[in-house]
């Protein structure tokens, strides 16, 4: 009996937190086909604002920016946190643990306090002379303040992978005729591979969502989380619903296709392994 009350708390208990999570998304979805811009009353369905999305030319070179910015900062972020990871790896113990607590600080740190810093760390290049007549805040401040915040989480990522490594491994490549660039692309980068994917989606996750240090450093550019505040000032159109829309579908797919190619590859190493104890 007891067993039985424990099992409908679980039940309960996932139902709960799986409806807070995933009710606000799926009455977003809902009323991105609403009839009326009400965001109380269903009047009726429509796809009137997918339609109205695609012409709307404010929301979709916001999306463009931010697509771009988190791409490439995204990219560079994980070359640069990747190496520096490998940097601090080789110094001592004692070294290693000083730098990843400094590392981990921006992690931690309210973002409004990264996006002063590195505003008025771009006040002071403007004042400098840097920039031209035009200003240095725009595409140069937004990719730089991204990446800037980006570095601290792949290094977050790819540290523990790499502490993980057997320390022998690098040496053994060498001793099997690897030179030092072919022991660390040949040996060392697949291992950290997972890691470095993981970091490169969580960078990309975190510049398309980012508002606070955007704000600050953006000058005249409009990224889409700062593109749907300004609507905010006035009412949010229905099309940021659609739009939210597909972007939810777009992630949940790649979710998906993800899941199951991963599936796919367990299945094909497991049918390989029992093959194998067959043969054997």
């Amino acid at each position: 009996m007891k067993t039985q009350h424990k099992r409908l708390l679980q039940r309960t208990y996932i139902v709960l937190i799986f409806g807070f999570m995933y009710l606000p998304i799926a009455v977003l979805i809902a009323y991105s086909f609403n009839e009326s811009k009400s965001r109380a009353v269903f009047t009726g369905f429509t796809l009137s604002w997918y339609k109205s999305l695609f012409q709307n030319e404010m929301i979709l070179s916001s999306l463009g920016l931010s697509v771009v910015l988190a791409l490439v900062s995204s990219v560079l972020a994980t070359i640069l946190g990747t190496l520096a990871t490998i940097g601090i790896y080789s110094m001592s113990r004692r070294t290693q643990l000083i730098i990843n607590n400094i590392s981990y600080v921006p992690v931690v740190n309210p973002e409004i306090i990264t996006g002063v810093s590195l505003m008025l760390l771009f006040v002071l290049m403007q004042r400098a002379g840097l920039g031209g007549e035009g200003g240095i805040f725009g595409w140069f401040t937004l990719l730089i303040a991204h990446i800037t915040f980006n570095v601290p989480y792949v290094i977050f990522n790819v540290s523990p992978k790499l502490r993980q490594l057997d320390p022998s491994l690098y040496n053994a490549a060498q001793d099997l005729g690897c030179t030092p660039r072919q022991a660390f692309f040949k040996v060392i980068l697949p291992q950290l591979t997972p890691a470095i994917l993981s970091a490169f989606l969580i960078c990309l996750t975190y510049s398309i969502d980012d508002f606070m240090i955007s704000y600050f450093n953006c000058g005249t550019m409009q990224t889409l989380p700062i593109a749907i505040y300004s609507m905010t000032r006035k009412k949010v159109s229905p099309e940021i619903n659609a739009l939210s829309t597909i972007m939810f579908l777009v992630i949940l797919s790649i979710i998906l296709v993800s899941n199951a190619l991963d599936s796919r590859t367990y299945r094909k190493n497991q049918a390989a392994i029992r093959q194998g104890r067959v043969q054997a």
